[in-house]
Parts: structure tokens; sequence; C-alpha cells
């Protein structure tokens, strides 16, 4: 069988050392040592001034939009992952759709300032893939019209714009350290921001608001993570210098043998950015296209994704919208396997049923 992915896991020996150290302590969370050396160890490999290690990248957007006092109309692509958007709807915000641009497969600025009223507080965008938004484009509206700028950042890590990390960029930015990512720390996430006070706010949410052992600093939540989740991922860091590169080389390799298809195309990459080969969508000419495909990789033992589908404007709890080119991106895209062991003939199985 052929997955869609599967996780990095490091050697074995190296988690079983930080876990007896856990043992040795008997700390297992509360913002324990290795949570604290993770949070600075990100912070200097990725070249940020204020992180905080949390529960997963949806808490981590709703904590951005609570930090950031975000109300009434919240401006988002409906080309995500659905946390992007029940996050919204989870902290009472509503979500208003701009469609997408059909080649990055990201929000297409063109279309934000036309969406703005007198109840936007905020741009919520996704760097779709890995591949960085146009942040210019997008900082320049938030600043004319006086708003707020997240970035759902899950699928970033070693991403790049304009020679630095993409988590630089906006008011805040979130990311996913789930186990399905480059980087993961099994489940995790994690916030970033310039903003010393922001950063302090979301410090105190992610801790119940706690302020000391009886004292409160306004409402928060359980957002913490365990030592356990950070001993992964400061195993998993020694090594994403090597998951990066050998995700680069798959990519290549199925972007290289499909470059003559004419029924299936590939994303177009941010000219400002780098991207981190996160994952390897192509888009097919029709939707028929893109079930024949899945339904024959599936029979030889093949198992690509549907991601993301449906095009998040058309969930039932969100007021009806058309958004054609992210409905009709839904229909097509598909992510084909990609992990770190993934060998050359397992790739050429993929190609050749396609």
């Amino acid at each position: 069988m052929i997955p869609v992915t599967k996780p990095f896991l490091p050697p074995r020996e190296e988690y079983e050392t930080l876990l007896r150290g856990i043992w040795d302590r008997e700390y297992l969370t509360n913002n324990g040592p290795l949570v604290q050396e993770l949070e600075e160890k990100l912070k200097e490999y990725l070249g940020v001034p204020y992180n905080l290690f949390l529960t997963n990248g949806t808490i981590a957007i709703q904590i951005a939009i609570k930090a950031l006092g975000l109300r009434g109309e919240i401006i988002t692509t409906p080309f995500s992952y659905v946390a992007t958007t029940s996050s919204i709807v989870w902290e009472d915000c509503t979500p208003v759709f701009v469609d997408i641009d059909a080649h990055t497969l990201n929000i297409d600025p063109a279309l934000i300032e036309a969406a703005i009223t007198e109840k936007t507080s905020a741009i919520l965008a996704t760097h779709v893939f890995g591949n960085p938004c146009d942040v210019d484009a997008i900082q320049a509206i938030a600043d004319k019209h006086q708003l707020k700028v997240i970035y759902d950042a899950a699928h970033c890590f070693g991403t790049l714009y304009q020679e630095q990390s993409v988590f630089n960029f906006g008011d805040v930015s979130t990311t996913s350290f789930h186990a399905t990512k480059l980087f993961h720390t099994i489940e995790g996430g994690a916030v970033f921001c310039k903003d010393q006070a922001v950063h302090e706010r979301m410090n105190f949410m992610r801790n119940f608001g706690h302020d000391g052992f009886a004292r409160f600093n306004g409402v928060g939540i359980n957002g913490k993570n365990s030592e356990f989740h950070a001993a992964m991922g400061l195993a998993n860091l020694k090594y994403i210098a090597d998951i990066l590169a050998r995700r680069q080389e798959q990519v290549n390799y199925y972007y290289q043998h499909i470059t003559d298809n004419h029924h299936i195309q590939k994303i177009s990459i941010q000219d400002r950015g780098t991207w981190n080969y996160a994952y390897c969508p192509v888009i097919f000419d029709s939707e028929e296209s893109t079930l024949q495909a899945i339904h024959k990789m599936e029979e030889a033992g093949i198992y690509p994704r549907r991601y993301f589908y449906p095009s998040l404007n058309r969930l039932p709890y969100v007021a009806p919208v058309s958004c054609p080119v992210s409905e009709e991106v839904s229909r097509q895209v598909l992510c084909l396997p990609l992990y770190h062991d993934l060998t050359e003939e397992e790739q050429e199985k993929v190609l050749n049923t396609l």
C-alpha cells in the first residue's frame, strides 16, 4: 500500500533519551523545560521574535482571533482545511469568502477590497500547500483599511518569503505541528508574532489566563502542550534539513514526469517566496478525470487525497456564496503520495497509474 503520507519518525533511541529525562524530572506539562527548549530552538531556527508552542493548529487560529480582539466579519479563503473557517465561526465571527487565484490557489488579493464592509475586522489567508500568499498586496489592503491580518501557515514550516520565514508576516501567523506535517510534534501547533504585547496576551490565553497561582489576566483556554510532544519536536528538528531536501527531490520527480501531460496542471509558486514542497498537488481537467484517477490508483493500492474538498464556501454552517474558481479546483485537485521514505519505485508506480 502507498498512503498519501506517513509521519517522519526520528531514531527511537533519540526520542527515548528525551523520555528518560521526563521520567527523571516527573514534569509532564505546564510549560516544562522541553517545551521551553523547543520554543527557543524554533525561534533560533526560524528567525522569529516570538512564538508559543500550542496544543494544535486550530487552537492557534482561535487564540489569534481572540488575542487580536476580532469581531464581525473576517475575509478568508474558501480553499483551505476546514479549521480555517470553523475557527472563525467558533469565535462567533462571520467568514466572508473571497475566491482564489487559479494558479497559486491562494486568496486572490484583487478581489479582497470589494468584500470589505464596515463590519470587516481582519483578513485570514492561508498559504495553501506551503505556497506563500501575495503578502505585500494583502498587507497594503490591510493597512489602507486598518484591518488585522492572520495567516494560516499550517503547511509552511521551512517556507520563506522575501528571504525570511513566512511566519514573520501578518499580525499573527499560525501553524500546525500535526503528525502529517513536514515538522511535527505528533499533535501540536504554534503562533508567531512581532508584537510583544500580543505575544504576552496569547501566552496568558493558552494557560487559562493564569498570571501566577491565583491571579488571572483575562479569559483563557487550555492551549498548552506537553513535554512528550515537545520531545518529539526536539528529536525531529535535528532532521529538518534532510526532510526538506528529500521532499523537494520527490516533488520535483513527480512534476518532471507530468510536464507533458495536458490533462494535469501544477500549481504556480509565489515568485517572492521559496516553497517547502510540503505537498504535491495536481489539478485535473475535470472532476470525472479526478475520480477516475482516484479509482485507478486505489485499485493499485495507492491512496491519494482530495485535498481540499469541498470548497469551504459550501459548508452547511456558512452563508452560501459563489466562489467558482475554488469550487472548480476543489473538484479537480488531488495530492499525490509524499513522505520521507517514499521510494523512486513507488513514485514510478504512482506516475504509471496516472
